[in-house]
């Protein structure tokens, strides 16, 4: 089974180095997404419907909203550092990077990793290994640095007109957010597409496709990252046991809600409350020279 080794979180999002030795389902999340091999076998995601290889020269970049699934076939385990980094918080420490949450934020699926690169991301993976001695300040901007340094040459970020010419689209349909905000509102609720589409007074295909073009992915797969992301704050911030939390949320059994978790994170419940960190803001604001 899949372990967790760390993980932190805090308003960057969170970062997890993570023991994998099996495949996760297609899913996605709100975050931008950055996964690293930080040792064992080579891997893979699979990102855009095409295959891209984690190795120890090759990075996985999968943009906010972007379905993507983890492919494991080797026998031994791979360790991946897996960032989940929050849009906003890049935005407040640099503000062209609030294209970070736009649909095509990374160009490509993968990025060459350098030798300097590579022995920055070690000494970044030494350093969360003894993160209890690590302040929240110095993992914001150690990790900050890290991921320009990924990114830099992938993303256009410091491209203006790039950056204007990305822009997400100005509104999202009426209908799709009328949805959403359903969705949110019933997260601990069984999904019914059917439903949510003769309330949108839509036919189940063209709601299906309205969603799909304003948010990137299914009904389906979002109603599961809200599902996921209410369990993560309910893990981190509160004291319910986990047999409440998956009653909570619409599992008719613990163990139902125990796959579920694994199957998009690889780690239980269990194991994530156990392992993370929960990092408080920092006292001051990081002012980046870039």
């Amino acid at each position: 089974m899949s372990s967790a080794v760390k993980i932190f979180q805090g308003r960057f999002g969170r970062v997890a180095l993570l023991d994998m030795n099996a495949p996760l389902v297609g899913h996605a999340h709100h975050h931008c997404h950055i996964l690293i091999k930080a040792g064992g076998a080579d891997s893979a995601f699979r990102v855009r419907g095409q295959l891209a290889p984690l190795t120890d020269d090759l990075a996985v970049l999968v943009n906010a909203w972007e379905h993507h699934a983890y492919e494991h076939t080797a026998p031994e385990r791979t360790m991946i550092l897996a960032l989940y980094i929050e849009p906003g918080w890049l935005a407040e420490i640099q503000r062209s990077l609030a294209q970070s949450g736009h649909p095509h934020f990374f160009s490509q699926s993968t990025v060459q990793l350098n030798a300097r690169t590579r022995k920055n991301i070690e000494e970044f993976v030494l350093e969360l290994w003894w993160a209890d001695e690590v302040s929240p300040m110095r993992l914001e901007q150690l990790l900050f640095d890290l991921i320009i340094e990924v990114i830099e040459s992938c993303s256009g970020w410091r491209d203006l007109a790039s950056l204007l010419r990305s822009r997400p689209p100005a509104a999202m349909d009426p209908r799709v957010r009328r949805a959403i905000a359903q969705m949110r509102q019933d997260v601990g609720q069984d999904f019914d597409a059917d439903a949510l589409a003769s309330q949108a007074g839509l036919s189940r295909a063209h709601f299906f496709s309205l969603f799909q073009r304003d948010t990137q992915v299914t009904p389906l797969v979002y109603a599961n990252v809200l599902r996921f992301e209410a369990a993560v704050q309910r893990l981190t911030h509160g004291a319910d046991t986990v047999g409440d939390i998956a009653y909570d949320l619409g599992f008719s059994a613990p163990s139902h809600f125990a796959r579920f978790f694994r199957s998009h994170l690889g780690i239980t419940p269990t194991d994530y409350r156990r392992k993370v960190n929960l990092f408080e803001p920092p006292m001051e604001a990081r002012d980046p020279q870039l």
